[in-house]
């Protein structure tokens, strides 16, 4: 199995295998890396106790949904609030994700919206919060690389070429801005 310094060899490949076709069963798994069906269990099941493996969520794009604007927005916050004004922001739906940073900002939110009206509907959502203090705010105008683990997975299952860019992907090609759920 993996150190506890992340995934090993085998590791690695399972989730190569698993992000290119995540459809696929456990004993399709072993076929393709040809190990046994219970060691394919047995490295799921310990990657996903270790937090590694969290699920198998659809790919969506959120410009075919509607949101095809893609916004982040650094925000400063009052001292001692963060907590509070996280799980605000939360409640909104259009927040994708919200993260504590260090540097200017506190913390550092991506959102989405269906035009530049939404946006600033969700703007406002965001700074009404109790403890948003100032706010600065930047719409995406595309994604050159959109969020990514497959090249670290490639190394770790020492995949020749790893490091190359992906550019030539299906994912990479069809990639458009918003989607990156």
């Amino acid at each position: 199995m993996a150190t506890t310094n992340g995934p090993d060899e085998l590791d690695a490949r399972l989730l190569l295998l698993l992000s290119d076709e995540p459809r696929l069963g456990v004993l399709e798994c072993s076929r393709r890396l040809g190990v046994a069906r219970g060691t394919v269990q047995a490295r799921l099941d310990r990657l996903v106790q270790r937090g590694v493996l969290q699920g198998f969520p659809p790919e969506l794009d959120l410009a075919a949904m509607g949101y095809g604007l893609t916004a982040f927005a650094w925000l400063e916050i009052a001292q001692g609030h963060r907590t509070a004004v996280s799980d605000q922001l939360a409640a909104i739906d259009e927040v994708c994700e919200v993260h504590a940073t260090t540097g200017q900002g506190d913390l550092f939110v991506r959102m989405v919206a269906r035009s530049n009206d939404d946006l600033q509907r969700v703007i406002d959502e965001v700074v009404g919060v109790p403890g948003v203090r100032r706010t600065s705010t930047s719409i995406a105008l595309s994604t050159p690389v959109p969020p990514r683990v497959r090249p670290l997975l490639r190394r770790l299952s020492g995949e020749k070429g790893a490091g190359a860019p992906e550019t030539g992907t299906p994912a990479a090609r069809a990639h458009k801005p918003g989607i990156d759920s």
